[in-house]
């Protein structure tokens, strides 16, 4: 109220001038404050109506005004105006709203990131209601909706309108409570200074349940406690100091550190954001009450269809306009709505949660678009090479025609040209036979001319040389003539008469000049000439004769001197002596060569007269050739116009060679890619339906199964498009638009399975918008993304890597993929912004922030999550499993079908290229296409290659049908295999200990194929590979199975696969396992007493399910007898049903009915069931053989021993070490614990390399650790052979899955069933430790005895508290104990005696019943019934010969002791034995077993309807919270008033002992009425929405709801099984009693179980008889004795010791009351009876003295006594004529109460 007031407050006279504005403005308030934090729309309607009521009743006038929609008040219509004075205002409506919040957003954008708002209508009314919570003082807002609905975008503009700053805190790796303080402290500096500031705290933030309570403080007192160190808060309070003195408040601590408070609460408001998915809003409410008491609330509800609307109309594309606009926006809201109600049905039918929230369907409208855009974009694209191929083909055709036309002209010219050439020929021809004429004259002539010049030259040269040999004496002469001086010629021309040799050789000279007077006058004459030495020099001696040369040798002769005598005698004589012997010695070699020069001579002039001979050939020959040259010119002219025609008519040729290639070549693909265009053009058109569809796939159905996924998209979305009118594809295909034939053959080699469902995933995680979290129990999605992602430098990490964050950063920064494994439910909180992609710009850089960092953001990053979290969608298909059979089977058939997917996967791909080529080569060629020789022989060869390509497709297409036909004939096998992997996956739900992984599943699988017997004849091949895997399958699961769980298995096993044949009607199977579960009353009333309410209604809706149970209930109703005396047989299962219903029925209906009469006994049926249908082996589970357990282990895989109470396998495992040679040092043990992770890992390492055994024991203490273990297995590459790992673990929800998966998982417990107990015994006893013992005759009979017994004891306890008290775990180690005892002792008798062994059985019955079992059992009562097996077991009478021992014996089975034999005739007789056994066997009444089995039988039910997806089949009618109201309300109307204690203390005086215990009790009455009445009224308030509801009241309304008794109630109240419709009645007789007794004194009968506590009453009567007589307290007792009288009334009055006490039950026997005592139950049903009235009379202990009685314990409930002792009351005395032992083992007792 005082926040209504609040707001009234800031009302201004200047805005609010009438009394109508101002109630209007009340009316805001109210609404504010009130309405919008309510969650049911029938509580806001409630709350309008009250509103509008009271305005009507006060303001009827105004009425209309005042209640007008919407009511949008606010101060922000100048908010960006800081002139402007904010005044708080009504805003009117919408329209006026949207403008000022665009403006501001505008202002926002400008300065801040920028926001994509949608201003629809809810989102106004948010943020006017933020805005105001806000802008009030220290108003802080509680804003609750789903992610994405705006919560966080309309804070921060409302905060941006307000003025305010927001503070918002960064989460980093490992973040925690003192990072968060760190945060606060900067807050708080902030506030500090006077600056407004909403804090923003998203649920996100919620890192520890800490941060809120820090939250919560901020809330209630403003400040968070402890937040400062003293030196922190002293500089705050010195920096307040000035501001406080200002104020004149005195400056203590105090007031300081109060100031700063104050201050901050003032400037900061807080907005926290919270989902209200699940259960965690409510807990934190509870727990931080401040939460909600502090904030006001602000329910986002989900985007109303105006909002979603408004939303895709705003996002959608521009490019969809008018009528389809509207069409694709109302389709896009239908898509988001029915994916809600879709997620609603999910996860009532297969428990898994899916959130639909607005930023799934914005992501839906931007896939949307961005796929419109890039396949409209594609589809532009092949629609232009296609139209551009297509055109070039076009052209040539035209080409073609042209081409006819031209080279039918051409073909003419070449022809006339032709012509031409031929006749310039001829003529070309003559003319150059005539220069070839002349040619060949002048050829020889020329021949002729150089042979001439070569004799000449030859001639000439032998002359030359010649020559030359004399030439240089001439020129010495020569010389020496110019060495003559004229004095010198002088001299001698002076001689009158010179010397003989001097005139002499003048003489020569005379001779050679040609002087005819040769004197020595003539010689002066001579020499006196001035040019004598000159003419001497130029002498022609070449003309000298030979005449004159022989005149001169013979002067010579007769001078007869030498040149150096001459020299002598006269220098100038010497000179000319020289020149006369050079001129002779040349005339001689002249003389020689002169016929050589004069043939010269003549050759010369013959040359001559050749040359000019030559010289007129050649220049005809020239004539002739000019002639010839113009001639070939005109020719070659001629000749090149005719080969250019000709040339340009093989072009034409060639091109319409070429064209027609084209044209007939590509024909096909001309028809196809025409057909293509179309298509493309259509599918224009249609992919606005089709990107609408699969956007809606990518962005909604990711967490769906299959089966919902088609609903979706195939039944909802499909059809509404059709509706709608928008274009879609026909035969639409998720995977046809997404996906190509090539992508998809290539994840199939990459190891994805090739189903639908896996293909679609494969999509998702590759396409989709947003980073993929594969849910991928069986690491398929894991594996094909390694596989995939390898040659991408694939990063991998887990949340658990210390480093995951530095290798993320780099993945990022360079765009690798990364992968996160091992994902749980907890996602790192610092890769938040990464998930949602906030990607930011800033200039060309993108970033992201990562923790506090920013990191550069490459678009090529891909991010994966994987998790092993069990999600039965992701499992294989029969295709997969098919594989594997056919691999085994036909190899051969298995290896064509993966070398067909390769190839064709690669053809399809080369096809694709081709084609590709193809249209690439049309589209870029330029010029004449025709022309492009090497075009057109890639076009031949690519089409040649396409054609053969596709001949191959159709080729492998119709062998991969083929192959798939030979497949399909193994088909039942796949899928049979399947079913039971289904089966086995499935079993995670009920223990989180059951998980299997496909590949040991498949190595199970394929183990099958081998073991199995072949057979030529298929069909039997595979009926043997079938069973033998369905027996493979059941052996291997129930090895890691409870007991409890091994039938159940069994059965879904056998129900699965009938299913999957079509053999099981789904809502027969519904009906047996949940019965009829209607809250209606039954159509007709139950005919008969003996028939339970449920069963008839059961019967009558097994009435209505089939045809032959139409008649069911008129049958019953009218044959009463028949129909009892079946129900009350003993077996009623193996009897026939009652008119003909057993021939009727089948085996199942069979079931359904046996169900509605014997529920117990539906627990053996089933298991006959089971027999007929898969044989007696499936009922029968393997037992734990340790060596089959090591055969099957592997180095990698370790054996996981899931521990049942008292189990502990290490004896067993180091008996087997020690058989196979690893005991010792081989063998390493280690119990964890704290502080033994270190140890662990260092044994592992040793026990790897070493092939060590090592076992791991107690692994559910270290489980956290568990995780470093399966990462250290996962690296273990290549392991020592003999390497085994063990380990031992009780179940926990928290172990591991990557390690159960890959293990074998072992359960060590006692198996169901005596003959099963009896069996394993045996199984694991061995024939030498049976012929360790000197009495081998005796030791084996009482082996088999005492195994017996263990048998018995352990099977008797599951009966339940008829069987004992206290759950003990007996287990093997007992019956191995008093093996070794038995044989010892045997030994000793067999040593001890000479007149034959006497076996000490005291001794044994004593050790084995009190110490070895014994030593269990701590219940008196339950250690008097083991010891009476004992005596009854073991005795001298085992071999008695005359009357032989039989455990136990009936007309229909015997229990005895085989004879004497080895252990297989044991064996074998054990499995002679019924696989069940009736209750009397353990010496129990036959219907113990009742509760028991209905028990067993009902748990079956629960967990088969846990593994059945879930119907939508219930009760309907009034809300939960309506059905508690009503209830709560009933109940408080029953209350009576508390008993006046002190008022009737008062009126009692003083007490007696009785009369103080009523006291207490009324007491303790009083305090349970008191918290009744109290809780039930604070439950009222709670549910009217009065007060918080905290975890007790839900607790409370939980109970109620459910029919159970309240925790708070019961706590206080006697100890009670009763429900609490039947508690209430007790409740209200407790009452009466307690009024009666107030009133009229002590009840004659005592009704023991009205009291609290009702030993403290019988303490009391034997305390006031010990009074009265005076006995001593410490010697008194009671006993018991049951009357005759079996109605209170009977009894007239009280005795005068004792009391009378009424309302006891006997439990396990029947009471006789003519003979007094009790006796075998013959009633049929539960085993109780109510026993007549007992008296309890007290007496002195030595004067008890009782006989044939049985001491029967008395319990408070059926639960009888637990291990504290806690429900015995007291011991009663019952007669009785039998043995008590009888008693003892049918386990009789007395109840104060029952269920009931």
């Amino acid at each position: 109220i005082s926040r209504v007031c609040e707001g009234l407050l800031l009302a201004t006279p200047e805005q609010f001038e009438k009394g109508r504005q101002f109630v209007r403005l009340w009316r805001n308030e109210v609404n504010r404050v009130f309405y919008d934090r309510l969650v049911t729309d029938a509580d806001r309607e409630y709350v309008t109506k009250l509103v509008n009521r009271l305005v009507l009743d006060n303001f009827e006038a105004d009425e209309d005004y005042i209640t007008k929609n919407p009511t949008l008040f606010g101060d922000f219509r100048f908010a960006m105006q800081e002139e402007h004075v904010r005044l708080y205002e009504d805003l009117l409506d919408y329209s006026a709203v949207r403008p000022i919040i665009q403006e501001i957003l505008e202002e926002y954008n400008d300065s801040f990131n920028k926001m994509n708002l949608v201003l629809f209508d809810d989102a106004l009314e948010h943020l006017t209601r933020v805005h105001r919570v806000i802008r009030m003082k220290r108003g802080h807002a509680l804003l609750v909706g789903v992610g994405g609905s705006g919560k966080q975008s309309l804070t921060r503009l409302a905060a941006f309108a307000a003025g305010y700053s927001v503070f918002e805190i960064t989460l980093s790796r490992g973040y925690g409570e003192t990072e968060f303080r760190e945060h606060l402290k900067q807050l708080y500096a902030q506030v500090g200074t006077g600056k407004k500031t909403v804090f923003l705290f998203t649920d996100a933030h919620v890192v520890q349940d800490g941060f809120l309570e820090l939250i919560n403080n901020m809330l209630t007192t403003g400040m968070v406690p402890a937040l400062y160190d003293d030196d922190e808060k002293e500089g705050i309070l010195r920096s307040v100091q000035d501001e406080v003195a200002k104020l004149g408040i005195v400056q203590s601590r105090e007031n300081l550190w109060q100031f700063f408070v104050n201050k901050c609460s003032d400037n900061l408001h807080i907005a926290l954001c919270m989902s209200p998915q699940g259960d965690k809003l409510r807990e934190r409410c509870r727990s931080f009450p401040g939460l909600v008491n502090n904030t006001l609330i602000d329910w986002f509800p989900p985007w109303p269809e105006q909002a979603l609307c408004s939303v895709a109309d705003a996002f959608l594309s521009e490019s969809i306009q008018g009528e389809q606009r509207l069409s694709v926006v109302n389709h896009m809201v239908k898509v988001h709505l029915s994916v809600g109600d879709v997620s609603i049905a999910f996860l009532q039918k297969y428990r898994r949660a899916n959130y639909v929230t607005p930023k799934n369907y914005l992501d839906y409208v931007n896939t949307y678009n961005r796929l419109l855009e890039e396949n409209r974009d594609l589809n532009g694209r092949l629609c232009v090479r296609l139209e551009s191929g297509l055109s070039k083909l076009e052209e040539s055709q035209q080409q073609l025609d042209v081409l006819n036309v031209q080279l039918a002209e051409q073909n003419i010219a070449v022809k006339n040209k032709t012509e031409a050439c031929n006749k310039l020929l001829e003529v070309i021809t003559t003319n150059t036979k005539q220069a070839e004429e002349k040619k060949e004259l002048a050829m020889k002539k020329e021949v002729e001319l150089d042979a001439q010049n070569i004799q000449i030259a030859k001639d000439k040269e032998e002359a030359e040389v010649a020559l030359q040999e004399a030439l240089p004496a001439l020129e010495e002469a020569k010389l020496a003539l110019n060495n003559l001086s004229a004095s010198e010629i002088t001299e001698i021309r002076s001689f009158a008469k010179p010397p003989k040799e001097v005139q002499k050789v003048c003489e020569c000279v005379c001779v050679i000049k040609g002087i005819k007077d040769v004197s020595w006058k003539s010689a002066k004459t001579m020499m006196s000439q001035t040019d004598f030495k000159t003419s001497l020099t130029l002498l022609d001696v070449d003309n000298i004769s030979s005449s004159q040369v022989k005149l001169v040798k013979n002067i010579l002769r007769e001078m007869d001197v030498s040149v150096a005598r001459m020299q002598e005698i006269s220098s100038a004589g010497s000179g000319l002596l020289k020149f006369v012997f050079a001129v002779v010695g040349y005339s001689n070699v002249a003389r020689t060569i002169a016929p050589k020069r004069s043939a010269v001579a003549t050759l010369e002039k013959n040359l001559t007269l050749s040359k000019a001979e030559f010289e007129k050939i050649t220049k005809e020959l020239k004539r002739l050739n000019e002639e010839l040259t113009t001639l070939q010119q005109s020719f070659h002219q001629a000749k090149a116009e005719q080969l250019e025609l000709k040339k340009m008519a093989e072009i034409m040729e060639r091109r319409l060679i070429a064209a027609d290639k084209l044209i007939s070549g590509l024909g096909s693909e001309r028809i196809r890619w025409g057909k293509d265009l179309e298509q493309l053009k259509l599918q224009r058109t249609q992919l606005l339906g089709d990107c609408l569809l699969i956007s809606g796939f990518l962005s909604y159905t990711g967490a769906f199964n299959w089966e919902l996924r088609n609903e979706l998209i195939y039944n909802r979305w499909m059809v509404d498009l059709t509706e709608k009118l928008i274009p879609l594809s026909e035969n639409f295909k998720v995977e046809k638009l997404l996906l190509t034939d090539v992508e998809m053959s290539k994840w199939a080699q990459e190891g994805l399975p090739a189903d639908e469902l896996s293909i679609q995933n494969g999509i998702l995680t590759t396409k989709a918008s947003r980073f993929p979290l594969c849910i991928d129990p069986q690491q398929q999605a894991l594996n094909w993304i390694k596989r995939r992602e390898a040659a991408n430098n694939l990063k991998v990490s887990s949340f658990t890597d210390p480093d995951f964050l530095k290798h993320l950063e780099m993945a990022v920064t360079y765009g690798f993929p990364f992968l996160f494994e091992d994902v749980d439910e907890y996602i790192d909180p610092v890769i938040d912004n990464l998930m949602e992609k906030n990607i930011k710009i800033s200039g060309a850089r993108k970033f992201i922030v990562l923790g506090d960092k920013e990191v550069d953001f490459d678009p090529n990053f891909r991010m994966y999550l994987v998790s092993r979290l069990a999600n039965p969608t992701y499992s294989p298909k029969v295709d997969q499993l098919l594989n594997v059979v056919v691999a085994n089977e036909r190899k051969e058939l298995e290896e064509q079908r993966e070398r067909l997917i390769v190839e064709m996967s690669q053809n399809k791909s080369l096809l694709k290229d081709l084609e590709d080529t193809l249209l690439r080569e049309l589209a870029s060629s330029t010029g004449l296409m025709l022309d492009n020789v090497e075009l057109i022989r890639t076009l031949e060869e690519t089409k040649s290659k396409a054609t053969e390509i596709a001949q191959k497709l159709i080729l492998a297409n119709q062998t991969s049908t083929e192959v798939e036909i030979s497949r399909d004939a193994y088909r039942p096998a796949a899928k049979c295999g399947a079913v039971l992997f289904f089966v086995l996956a499935e079993l995670s739900t009920i223990s989180p200990m059951y998980e299997y992984s496909l590949a040991s599943f498949l190595e199970v699988f394929t183990s099958s194929l081998h073991k199995s017997k072949p057979d030529p004849l298929l069909t039997k091949r595979l009926a043997k590979i079938i069973d033998t895997l369905k027996y493979a399958v059941y052996n291997y699961a129930c090895t890691g199975l409870f007991e409890k769980h091994k039938l159940m298995f069994s059965f879904q096993m056998t129900m699965k696969l009938q299913e999957a044949e079509g053999q099981l009607d789904p809502i027969e199977l519904n009906f047996f396992l949940k019965g009829d579960i209607s809250l209606d009353q039954p159509a007709s009333p139950k005919p008969f007493v003996w028939l339970s309410d449920q069963g008839w209604r059961d019967i009558l809706r097994l009435s209505t399910i089939n045809a032959n149970f139409a008649n069911l209930s008129n049958n019953i109703s009218e044959n009463e007898e028949i129909w009892k005396i079946w129900v009350k047989e003993e077996s009623p299962e193996n009897c026939s049903f009652p008119m003909g219903y057993s021939e009727r029925l089948t085996l199942f209906q069979q079931l359904c009915l046996l169900r509605c009469f014997r529920l117990d006994r539906v627990y053996n049926s089933v298991t006959n069931y089971i027999i007929k249908h898969m044989g007696d082996k499936f009922v029968m589970p393997p037992v734990v053989n340790f060596q089959n357990i090591f055969e099957q282990s592997t180095p990698t895989s370790p054996v996981v021993f899931i521990l049942s109470p008292g189990a502990d396998p290490q004896g067993d495992l180091q008996k087997l070490a020690e058989q196979l040679g690893f005991g010792g040092n081989r063998l390493k043990f280690l119990s964890l614990g704290q502080g033994q992770a270190p140890i662990a890992l260092q044994l592992l390492e040793t026990a790897v390399a070493r092939g060590q055994w090592l076992m791991l024991q107690n692994c559910h203490l270290l489980v956290a650790w568990l995780r470093t273990l399966e990462k250290v297995l996962e690296k273990i590459d290549k392991p020592h052979r003999d390497f085994r790992l063990w380990l031992t673990t009780e179940p926990t929800p928290s172990f591991p899955i990557g390690i159960l998966q890959r293990s074998l998982k072992v359960v060590t417990e006692p198996p169901n069933g005596l003959k099963l107990n009896l069996r394993s015994s045996y199984f694991k006893t061995t024939e030498e430790l049976l012929q360790d013992c000197q009495l081998q005759e005796t030791f084996r009979l009482i082996v088999f005895v005492l195994a017996f017994f263990h048998a018995v004891v352990q099977e008797r306890g599951k009966y339940g508290k008829i069987g004992w008290n206290v759950r003990y775990d007996f287990n093997e180690s007992d019956f191995r104990v008093s093996l070794t005892i038995l044989r010892t002792y045997l030994n000793k008798a067999a040593s001890a005696s000479n007149t034959g062994p006497k076996i000490p059985w005291t001794t044994l019955r004593y050790l084995v019943g009190e110490t070895i079992y014994g030593g269990r059992v701590t219940d008196d009562y339950d250690r008097r019934v083991l010891m009476t097996y004992l005596d009854e077991y073991l005795g001298d009478f085992l071999f008695d010969t005359f009357q032989p021992f039989f455990f136990f014996t009936s007309p229909f089975v015997e229990y005895k002791i085989p004879p004497f034999g080895n252990r297989d005739s044991y064996i074998q007789y054990i499995e002679s034995l019924p696989l069940t056994n009736a209750p009397d066997v353990f010496g129990l009444h036959p219907d113990a077993e009742l509760g028991y089995l209905t028990n067993s039988v009902r748990d079956m039910m629960f967990q088969l309807i846990s593994l059945q997806p879930r119907t939508s089949d219930g009760a309907g009618g009034i809300s939960r919270e309506d059905f508690i109201g009503n209830i709560a309300s009933d109940i408080q109307g029953k209350l009576p008033t508390p008993f006046d204690i002190p008022r009737i203390y008062k009126s009692i005086g003083t007490p007696s002992p009785t009369q103080v215990v009523l006291l207490q009790e009324l007491e303790r009455w009083n305090i349970l009425l008191d918290r009744m009445s109290s809780s039930l009224k604070d439950l009222r308030r709670a549910l009217r929405g009065e007060i918080g509801m905290s975890t007790k009241l839900d607790e409370l309304a939980n109970s109620i709801f459910n029919g159970a008794l309240p925790p708070m109630w019961r706590s206080l109240a006697p100890q009670t099984e009763k429900g609490l419709g039947s508690w209430m009645q007790h409740f209200e007789r407790r009452f009466q009693q307690y009024s009666t007794w107030i009133k009229s004194g002590e009840p004659q009968v005592i009704w023991l179980s009205g009291l609290h506590v009702p030993e403290a009453y019988l303490t009391a009567l034997v305390q006031a008889t010990c009074r009265k007589n005076g006995w001593p307290l410490d010697r008194s007792t009671l006993y018991t004795i049951v009357t005759k009288f079996v109605d209170p009334s009977q009894v007239t009055e009280r005795p005068q010791s004792g009391c009378y006490v009424q309302g006891l039950y006997l439990e396990g026997a029947g009471w006789d009351l003519e003979k007094g005592c009790i006796v075998r139950y013959e009633g049929g049903g539960r085993l109780l009876q109510e026993l007549p009235i007992l008296r309890v009379i007290p007496i002195e202990a030595h004067r008890l003295k009782l006989q044939n009685t049985f001491r029967t314990p008395v319990y408070t409930t059926q639960q009888r006594r637990n291990a504290s002792g806690i429900g015995w009351v007291f011991d009663a005395d019952l007669s009785t004529n039998d043995h008590p032992s009888h008693w003892s083992l049918q386990g009789v007792c007395l109840l104060l109460n029952t269920s009931d």
